[in-house]
């Protein structure tokens, strides 16, 4: 699916059109200090897609600025989740590579008088700052001389204050009505091991600062981001105008995409695993993209998905319906349809003449030819779902086994059910049937119509799974009731089945659909004699 029309993209084509741009650059600016989920898979999408699109590149940089919670487990994450949605950066760089360049165009802002050291604690900075309606005052330090300025921001460079005793602010308006324009900080001292430069670095750059003027070094045309940077592009337009960079690249918002059920949110997510409420960043109920690769979502569906939503410059919710059937379009025609039994009811076939199976060739798809055939065992012990027997006299509606019913065995024969064995304590033990060797599938047998159509696992060949049932993790999402409060204690079920032989070899990641059911894929924790599969989504037709 191409992107369609939007603002952004007749903003690029006017842009390539009256000359202001020759080439079209994108960023994709993550920080390493979280796995990504869907919300970000918009923007990476929307990046590498658009500047596809008009002949571009796009640019993966790490957003380095803040050591204390970045991590090289989380720049690894990030790259092979961008590699998992299909898409290779023009380059890799960090934040943290322009260090030194960020460093001199600082120091060129105190050279014209337009940043100053300032001595304030975070606390009173934000209480000079002022409010919405009331202008800022003036730190102390405002009016000290360049001279100054330039000899303490280069002490605070080589280490010799604490962290928080200075930082280097610019100097701008303290009565702006946009409070990002009083005198935003733009260095702090934080003194800790940074993952790529190691312990080089005491002082940082804000992300105010550092993000225009590393657009500006790699030649970015197009900087992309979400709504709520609306009111720092003033800022981001400051610093483009007064420092000397070599190119001027342009900020543009778009609205972020909210999906019901979902959370959407780094903090939640990070309590969720933190708490061991989720098993890890890659629980198959997480929006986080690994969570949703475990699960078995693909690239191509998340894809469809972003694409199918648009781009506006207001935030909007989509239902994760819209998800789901991005999926389900996917695969509908892409994976084989195999036979799962999560409940399993044991059947015996009482006329059946042999102890041993038969085997019966079947398409793996009969949408899709080219996923080949396999072999399907048929025989005197079976498996089939308990919620396909009714034990008492059904209605007229009934399309399943009964008692003095007959249904087809799809891929297989007629059975009728003639008993009904029973435990102790009134469960249905076993179910005895007969079958008729006349009606297998395909035989062109049409004597009589059968009651319904069911699946089934041939016994002695059925091999024991795990099936992770899913529901969404969080209930009243959109609540502002404390996170704990909301989480869902059936949002993740475990049943135990049985599925047909040709899956005892089934790898992790592996996607199928199980007939009459939904979509799943093989777990991570999955070995051969112990299989696990995740339910990806259900059936359309299972959908209440």
């Amino acid at each position: 699916m191409e992107m369609e029309s939007n603002f952004i993209k007749t903003i690029i084509e006017d842009d390539l059109a009256m000359g202001r741009v020759k080439e079209v650059v994108t960023r994709f600016p993550p920080e390493p200090n979280a796995y990504l989920h869907i919300g970000h898979a918009r923007a990476i999408i929307t990046n590498f897609e658009l500047a596809k699109m008009f002949g571009g590149k796009t640019n993966l940089r790490f957003d380095d600025t803040n050591p204390v919670k970045e991590d090289v487990s989380f720049v690894n994450a990030i790259k092979e989740d961008i590699r998992w949605l299909g898409y290779e950066p023009e380059k890799v760089v960090f934040g943290s590579d322009y260090f030194e360049a960020t460093y001199e165009l600082a120091v060129g802002l105190i050279k014209k008088g337009l940043a100053y050291v300032c001595d304030l604690t975070a606390d009173e900075i934000s209480q000079y700052r002022g409010t919405l309606t009331e202008p800022g005052k003036d730190s102390p330090n405002r009016n000290r001389s360049v001279e100054e300025n330039l000899r303490l921001f280069a002490k605070m460079r080589d280490g010799e204050y604490k962290d928080g005793e200075k930082t280097l602010r610019a100097k701008i308006d303290m009565a702006s009505p946009n409070i990002n324009m009083r005198d935003p900080v733009i260095y702090r001292i934080i003194h800790t091991t940074h993952h790529n430069t190691g312990d080089r670095w005491c002082i940082y750059p804000m992300y105010d600062f550092a993000h225009p003027l590393q657009d500006a070094f790699e030649g970015v045309t197009h900087s992309l981001c979400s709504l709520e940077y609306v009111d720092h592009r003033i800022l981001y337009d400051w610093f483009i105008t007064h420092c000397d960079t070599p190119h001027v690249p342009h900020q543009y918002e778009f609205g972020r995409l909210n999906i019901t059920n979902t959370i959407m949110s780094k903090r939640y997510l990070k309590q969720l695993v933190d708490l061991n409420i989720a098993t890890g960043y890659d629980d198959p109920r997480l929006p986080t993209l690994v969570g949703l690769r475990r699960r078995g979502y693909t690239p191509e569906a998340i894809r469809d998905f972003v694409l199918s939503t648009g781009l506006s410059r207001i935030n909007s919710t989509v239902s994760s319906e819209m998800l789901e059937n991005s999926l389900r379009n996917d695969l509908i025609g892409k994976v084989g349809r195999y036979f799962a039994v999560l409940d399993p009811l044991p059947v015996t076939i009482t006329n059946y003449p042999s102890e041993e199976p038969e085997w019966l060739e079947i398409l793996n798809n009969a949408d899709n030819e080219s996923l080949g055939t396999r072999q399907l065992a048929f025989g005197k012990r079976l498996f089939i779902e308990r919620a396909d027997f009714a034990p008492e006299k059904p209605d007229k509606h009934w399309r399943r086994l009964s008692l003095g019913l007959e249904v087809r065995l799809i891929h297989a024969y007629f059975i009728k059910c003639e008993k009904i064995i029973m435990n102790p304590d009134g469960s249905i033990k076993e179910l005895l049937c007969t079958y008729d060797p006349n009606t297998r599938s395909g035989s062109g047998f049409t004597d009589r119509k059968p009651n319904g159509n069911i699946h089934y696992v041939e016994a002695t060949t059925a091999q024991t799974a795990q099936f992770n049932l899913f529901e969404p993790f969080l209930v009243d999402s959109d609540s502002d009731r404390p996170l704990l409060d909301r989480v869902n204690p059936d949002s993740w079920k475990i049943q135990k089945g049985v599925v047909e032989a040709e899956l005892a070899h089934t790898e992790p990641g592996d996607r199928y659909q199980f007939i009459r059911d939904g979509f799943y894929a093989t777990d991570t924790s999955s070995t051969p004699g112990k299989l696990v599969f995740n339910r990806t989504v259900e059936l359309k037709s299972r959908v209440k």
